[in-house]
């Protein structure tokens, strides 16, 4: 990891608050200077509030000055996604159907808890609206662009937070996965990206989505991983889906993983899905680095069927409930292929959408009995490498929505469980491939451990050198793949 104060991990940071060779006013300012140098070319942030910003380091300053920081990320520079409630900033959910002109007097609960230990807010990050699909872009804020290649997508819903985290525009990224939006982005982008078991982070308010709604970090390191799920799955009475994790995560707790004996299946496709051979290669890879530290690795498909129909009818039925009541004048003003998928959500019955939930039930089953035998499923993250920027799909694939490129993904919204993007390595193109590590529910910790294992033996690499201006990306990016 760099020295520079803007690619510092929270770990980092801190204990050069507590010695005092650097402190979180500097620390934010390094931020809010890279922001203000690429942002114009990534367009991953919708909000940047530089003064409060610079007040709260301040604050933070003077509580590390006289020793008594309010908690581990105290200092910290933090950002919070688009969908998710900051108090004093507008959330807009990408769409030009809010207005920002009206009361922002509350603090979602994971918000709410890093407020509490000393984060300092730099801004939100951008969405698709209503982040409904799996990159970057929408009518209110435009286009996200991927940190390796701004030709490219950084995928999506949680895009802006994913280049943000890459190019050093903020430490811990508060993002949210209804579908792999924490996961998608993350693998495209190089980074580690924790869906936690539903529940285990409070949420307020829920998403139209339900209960496939999770909310999590993306970061450079999976120990800042760590620390920030220890403090955002504290408890909060506005939601009363929540349960404690079984095993809470100690910010300390992922560095003397051992992977030995840890039961694995290790499947390449689920039994349904295609996968580029450069994005198979590299999974290979890192899951045969498992094997050869005593980890017990079978490789097996965990038994189901593409549950894709459970979730189109699950997500466009939730889309449905996003635009319910839109005026004639807001739906003009909303992504088209929302309302197109709304109203497909709107024919679904009582009696279909029970019929689904019902499947949903029994791959929950299906998987908890799976995880009797095996402590992790390890998958490809995608099946491809991120592709052109502006499409929903890849250009000329015969595709027509996101969820067609991400099949590793929804299943495990469906059945609740925790599941981790973690970077293994880069396709011949250049671009990001990544292992998804999934686990049963409620135990994040196992995840946790093996992918900081990993990580100690393989470091992540960020794309450092990057150009402010749209022309040199190209070349900058080609002397970082060299």
């Amino acid at each position: 990891m760099s020295n520079a104060l803007h690619m510092m991990s929270a770990r980092e940071l801190t204990r050069g608050f507590r010695t005092g060779r650097f402190s979180p006013v500097e620390a934010t300012q390094a931020v809010l200077d890279r922001i203000q140098s690429l942002d114009e070319t990534y367009n991953a942030f919708c909000v940047v509030d530089a003064d409060s910003a610079l007040a709260a380091a301040r604050e933070s300053e003077r509580r590390w000055r006289e020793d008594r920081p309010l908690g581990p990320v105290d200092g910290v520079p933090t950002t919070v996604k688009d969908l998710i409630l900051v108090k004093g900033w507008p959330t807009r959910r990408g769409s030009r159907t809010i207005e920002a002109d009206q009361p922002w007097d509350v603090d979602a609960p994971p918000v709410a808890r890093l407020r509490e230990a000393g984060a300092v807010f730099i801004g939100k990050t951008t969405t698709p609206e209503f982040g409904w699909k799996g990159v970057t872009d929408s009518p209110l804020t435009g286009t996200t662009a991927n940190p390796w290649d701004p030709a490219r997508t950084p995928g999506g819903s949680s895009g802006g937070a994913a280049a943000a985290a890459a190019l050093g525009m903020g430490t811990l990224h508060l993002a949210t996965d209804g579908g792999g939006s924490i996961r998608m982005p993350a693998g495209f982008c190089g980074l580690f990206g924790h869906k936690p078991t539903f529940g285990a982070v409070p949420v307020h308010p829920h998403s139209p989505a339900g209960t496939l709604w999770h909310q999590g970090p993306i970061t450079r390191t999976v120990s800042d991983a760590c620390l920030m799920l220890e403090i955002i799955s504290q408890p909060d009475t506005r939601d009363w889906q929540a349960v404690p994790l079984a095993h809470p995560v100690a910010p300390g707790t992922s560095d003397d993983a051992d992977v030995a004996g840890l039961r694995i299946a290790y499947s390449r496709s689920l039994g349904y899905a295609k996968v580029d051979p450069q994005v198979t290669a590299q999974v290979d890879a890192a899951v045969q680095w498992f094997a050869e530290r005593g980890a017990i690795v079978v490789e097996k498909d965990p038994g189901f069927d593409d549950p894709i129909g459970v979730m189109v009818t699950l997500w466009t039925v939730a889309l449905a409930l996003a635009t319910d009541g839109l005026s004639p004048a807001q739906r003009d003003l909303v992504d088209p292929p929302i309302l197109e998928l709304a109203e497909q959500g709107r024919s679904v019955s009582a009696l279909a959408y029970r019929r689904a939930e019902q499947q949903r039930d029994a791959l929950g089953r299906h998987m908890r009995a799976f995880h009797e035998h095996h402590d992790l499923l390890m998958t490809p993250q995608l099946p491809l490498t991120a592709f052109e920027v502006g499409h929903e799909v890849p250009s000329d694939s015969g595709m027509t929505r996101w969820w067609e490129w991400s099949p590793f993904t929804y299943p495990f919204n469906l059945t609740q469980q925790p599941a981790a993007a973690l970077p293994c390595g880069f396709a011949t193109n250049g671009m990001p491939a990544a292992v998804q590590v999934v686990a049963r529910k409620f135990d994040d910790e196992r995840i946790l451990r093996a992918c900081r294992a990993y990580e100690r033996a393989n470091p992540f690499t960020m794309p450092t050198h990057v150009s402010a201006h749209p022309r040199d990306v190209g070349a900058d990016v080609a002397a970082v793949r060299a």
